[in-house]
């Protein structure tokens, strides 16, 4: 930290021990100029780049919570692109649906990741344009603003496109709903596996489905796999292509385990 800054380190304005060195009008000079000093380092620090990793591939892992216990005990492993919520996580992890709410949220998980989805909230489209502007200016580059894949939602979504927000369509159910993301050009389209499959579709089938679509009409959107329940669900999906999926930390934690490898892990301490 530079010498002349070091009473204002960590944002601590230790007036006294300026006061110590400068009177009148320098003193002054010189507390404005720390002051900008000090804002040009912490904004430098929050814009630091997250490292991505450059042979990452197409694959995209989102960590869908949040409890900020969990970003800290698994964003750092290096695995996650992002974090995931809506509504109904924010309530399961007593968490208030608001825009300051999930701007300390994002603050965290982006101290460790790329991106910070949420999900805006409303009965008609001025609802759910007006508050995803709110979300998105949290950090335009970084946060992506879901909405549900409704009409009123997709009304919604081409306002914010236009207004250059990251957006994508969610609550999916359906394959044909890859044709709405790809037609608006939205960045995801987030069908929900698990809870096609609890309502009896066939919810691997609409995701292939989906996969498909996209790539048969050229499209940039990504099919971003929610309502994940197991690792196998996911394994089956990759194996046919897909290649964005966001789960609980729950699931996170069955990716993690396999005891074989620990095993060896610890057989292999034995030859050292």
């Amino acid at each position: 930290f530079p010498p002349l800054l070091r009473p204002f380190e960590r944002g601590r304005f230790d007036l006294g021990t300026m006061a110590m060195h400068r009177s009148g009008r320098s003193a002054a000079l010189l507390l404005a100029l720390a002051s900008c000093c000090l804002q040009l380092h912490l904004s430098a620090e929050r814009s630091r780049p997250v490292f991505t990793p450059p042979l990452r591939g197409r694959a995209r892992l989102f960590l869908d919570t949040a409890d900020v216990k969990a970003y800290e005990e698994l964003l750092p492993l290096g695995l996650f692109s992002g974090v995931t919520t809506n509504p109904g996580i924010l309530s399961k992890d007593k968490v208030s649906c608001t825009v300051d709410s999930l701007k300390s949220l994002a603050e965290k998980a982006l101290s460790y990741t790329d991106e910070f989805m949420c999900q805006s909230w409303g009965k008609d489209e001025t609802n759910f344009y007006e508050t995803g502007l709110k979300l998105a200016d949290i950090d335009r580059e970084k946060v992506v603003v879901k909405v549900p894949a409704t009409l009123e939602g997709v009304k919604a979504a081409k306002r914010l496109l236009e207004d250059g927000v990251r957006v994508c369509l969610t609550a999916c159910y359906s394959a044909k709903q890859a044709l709405i993301a790809t037609g608006l050009g939205v960045e995801y389209v987030a069908p929900y596996l698990g809870r096609m499959n609890d309502n009896r579709k066939d919810g691997f089938d609409q995701c292939y489905k989906m996969h498909e679509i996209v790539g048969g009409i050229g499209g940039k959107t990504r099919v971003l796999v929610a309502s994940l329940r197991d690792v196998v669900n996911m394994q089956v999906l990759a194996q046919k292509g897909l290649d964005t999926f966001t789960f609980s930390p729950r699931v996170a934690t069955q990716l993690l385990e396999e005891p074989l490898t620990d095993k060896a892990a610890e057989e292999f301490e034995d030859f050292v």
